[in-house]
């Protein structure tokens, strides 16, 4: 029996996935959103193993994030090969809430090596937030948009957009037309191409990035247009299926392997049922995507000039793999002691770089101190190293070294999703300067104390361990390593995903993450021995 491709094959965070293949090697990119560094890449020889090669948009050069909500930052990263090098496109996406017009800058970015160095951004318009190029055969090169239309009475998905780019001037050139209204699923959006039998195949993410998501395809003779829709569209989509494994299927890519075979790549999202109480519950879905969206693979085939999803519609965990020899890789890194002078790049911060003014792997060896800026709910300077939850049983455990003497410092363990979806798990100090211990959060942009203040003398190293169990979040305590206290109640999961408040605008995944703050603005350090990540 040949070797199967187990979906989601990129798992936790990795949404809005673009697959290319580069001779024997396959690649995909995918969004970070307010994560830095940006766009994460991911390298496979077969389909069925991934690893983590590296980010794009590695400095403030080429993205600055700073100040940006939840949600916002890289939106659908478009990853394409032509003349011997990488091509990136991405937006950076802020102004959400500022009303029916935000602003969504795009550029592209090059490579010699998809594990860089990336080069500057170079603008791409600022039409909406899911830019790519297509290289033509010809040599010209086009950019895709989705239109951004915030007028009142205006459909805001406005279509998609096609204008050449002229790579030595850097710069759009020609017309741009608005090539593809999309259909009736809308929110038409995430638009990629590819030629193939002399066609040009438009595909795209409709139905909006939930319940109703679906990947669509149209072609058309002339690049241009006119283009006609697939005759059975969406070629995939979890749409109206309670009880699909894999949700929300949508924004795929089509790629062909060196024997002729092709893959749909697309996004996805594995769901836990709805809490009983809890008030955003969707209309006829079955859960919360406490993981984020993720990353599979299908099986595809071409029909009558048209792609087709071989196994049907409906998106599947256990998918046929190619005929390609097996390249399984080293696991990803699981423990570590903070041994290395640099950040593994399992780890992510937020908005911004890690720089040694507030993170340091040096200036104690075999510890990775942060120096506690704002609070957890701040937009800015978040003293914070983060690492994906990618199952739906996990554990992530530290141990912190602090000595606080004011309410004001404070550092520990986080499940976090956004500034206002996150639970904390600290080591602070009372108003007569003893050192204690409590759980504490922020809900919908309600702050919480989950627990008691626990004391702990004169301690200055705590064990913290936090427990992912499906829909629950669980903390607990050590003061010598071995004996293991719980602190504060299970705490539901569901508020840190997707579906789980009621901002529309919640597009990233759950982290298991260290902290420290100090708002004081005196930045006292905190020092972590490690941070272990397990899973069930």
């Amino acid at each position: 029996m040949s070797h199967v491709i187990q979906n989601p094959v990129l798992k936790g965070f990795n949404p809005d996935p673009s697959i290319i293949r580069v001779e024997d090697d396959y690649y995909i990119a995918t969004s970070t959103f307010e994560w830095f560094p940006g766009v994460q890449i991911h390298h496979s020889r077969d389909l069925v193993n991934w690893r983590l090669v590296g980010h794009a948009l590695t400095r403030t050069s080429q993205i600055n994030m700073m100040g940006m909500d939840n949600s916002e930052g890289v939106y659908a990263p478009a990853l394409t090969y032509a003349d011997d090098k990488f091509w990136l496109c991405f937006s950076n996406v802020h102004s959400c809430r500022g009303g029916n017009w935000m602003a969504t800058p795009s550029f592209v970015v090059t490579a010699e090596r998809p594990e860089g160095p990336w080069s500057d951004p170079v603008s791409i318009g600022n039409y909406g937030f899911d830019p790519s190029l297509f290289h033509d055969d010809d040599g010209k090169k086009y950019m895709l948009n989705m239109i951004w239309d915030g007028r009142l009475n205006k459909n805001f998905f406005g279509g998609i957009v096609l204008q050449e780019f002229d790579p030595k001037l850097g710069k759009l050139v020609g017309e741009p037309k608005n090539i593809f209204a999309g259909t009736h699923l809308g929110c038409t959006e995430g638009p990629q191409m590819l030629k193939k039998d002399g066609y040009y195949y438009l595909i795209t993410a409709e139905g909006g990035t939930e319940r109703n998501h679906a990947v669509t395809v149209c072609r058309a003779q002339n690049i241009w247009g006119p283009y006609e829709v697939h005759p059975d569209n969406p070629i995939l989509t979890s749409r109206f299926q309670e009880d699909v494994e894999l949700s929300r299927a949508g924004h795929g890519f089509l790629v062909e392997t060196q024997q002729g075979e092709w893959y749909l790549s697309h996004l996805c999202g594995r769901r836990i049922p709805n809490p009983e109480g809890y008030q955003f519950i969707p209309k006829y879905d079955n859960g919360f995507s406490i993981l984020g969206r993720e990353t599979a693979l299908q099986k595809a085939h071409w029909q009558d000039g048209w792609p087709y999803v071989t196994t049907g519609k409906t998106p599947l965990v256990t998918v046929e793999a190619p005929e390609l020899t097996p390249c399984p890789w080293p696991p990803m890194m699981m423990n570590d002691d903070f041994s290395q002078t640099e950040l593994n790049s399992v780890y992510q911060t937020l908005r911004e770089p890690a720089c040694n003014s507030w993170l340091s792997l040096t200036e104690r060896p075999g510890f990775l101190r942060l120096k506690g800026r704002h609070y957890l709910s701040s937009r800015y300077e978040q003293s914070l190293v983060a690492r994906r939850f990618q199952s739906h049983y996990a554990t992530a455990q530290t141990a912190v070294t602090f000595t606080p003497s004011t309410p004001y410092e404070m550092a520990g363990l986080c499940a976090y999703y956004a500034r206002n979806g996150h639970y904390f798990l600290k080591m602070s100090a009372d108003d007569a300067g003893q050192r204690v211990l409590q759980v504490v959060g922020n809900i919908n942009d309600v702050y919480g104390e989950y627990s008691q203040e626990v004391a702990i003398g004169d301690a200055d190293t705590v064990h913290m361990r936090l427990e992912l169990d499906y829909q629950w979040y669980r903390f607990s305590y050590s003061l010598d390593g071995t004996q293991w206290h719980p602190i504060g109640p299970q705490l539901n999961s569901t508020p840190l995903s997707d579906e789980g408040g009621p901002d529309i605008f919640r597009f990233t995944g759950s982290f298991a993450a260290l902290f420290a703050a100090d708002v004081r603005g005196l930045k006292q350090p905190a020092d972590f021995a490690y941070f272990n990540y397990s899973e069930k």
